[in-house]
């Protein structure tokens, strides 16, 4: 496995688009958050501008490589070769996507830092980071499940929006109105409870059993993600 992700971390530096998508995009908009952080306070709160950064590097980082890289993958036939070989399915997707994975939780990690040494850190360490492994595993699950339903790296550029918007629009929705007016449509909603999870740990003020029951709708969708992958992904290409 661990193989595997060391040749996919070459990989990443050495396609353009990847690493564009990968790393520089979620990173330049996430800057951007932080740039203009007390106009965008005055919208939600600082725990909407670290749930919005978490979601920024998620979706348009972890998911959508996720996604792009396993579709790239399949169309060479690199998923049908590794399979011939000792390492377990669990072990080639693990090994295809640590590389992506830890390079998000650091992008976060670094992003939520900065933000806490410019405005004020979280209230809730700990929670923040649940609400950042939820959201990382719920996103990873959703790219397992898209790549299933994409036939190329290029068809990866349209199967990945209505997600990478939907979630992001979700976090918006919930960071800045809150969850006081339609509160279980917004937990159940792809991102909804995350969001919440994440802004209850920033901003502090919610009570710790009321906050952990938001993992409850995350989780539930890394379950649904995971079953549908398991129903729609392919290890060849599409004939």
């Amino acid at each position: 496995m661990l193989s595997i992700a060391r040749s996919e971390l070459i990989q990443i530096f050495r396609n353009r688009l990847v690493l564009v998508t990968s790393m520089i995009m979620p990173v330049a908009v996430s800057a951007y958050f932080l740039y203009q952080h007390e106009t965008f306070e005055s919208l939600g709160s600082l725990g909407y501008i670290a749930a919005i950064m978490i979601f920024t590097v998620g979706a348009f980082g972890l998911y959508a490589t996720t996604v792009t890289t396993l579709a790239s993958r399949r169309q060479n036939l690199f998923l049908k070769r590794l399979r011939s070989t000792a390492v377990s399915d669990a072990g080639i997707l693990s090994g295809l996507l640590l590389p992506v994975t830890v390079i998000a939780l650091v992008q976060v990690t670094v992003l939520l830092a900065v933000l806490a040494a410019v405005a004020g850190g979280p209230a809730n360490v700990p929670l923040l980071a649940a609400a950042v492994v939820a959201t990382v595993a719920m996103l990873l699950g959703l790219g397992l499940a898209t790549a299933g339903l994409t036939n190329s790296p290029e068809h990866a550029q349209v199967t990945t929006l209505p997600i990478s918007l939907g979630v992001i629009a979700v976090a918006s929705w919930v960071g800045i109105s809150g969850t006081e007016d339609l509160a279980l449509l917004k937990r159940l909603l792809p991102g909804g409870a995350a969001t919440e999870l994440a802004r209850d740990a920033w901003n502090g003020g919610a009570a710790l059993g009321d906050s952990l029951l938001l993992l409850a709708p995350t989780l539930a969708w890394v379950v649904v993600a995971l079953s549908l992958a398991s129903r729609l992904f392919r290890w060849e290409p599409r004939r």
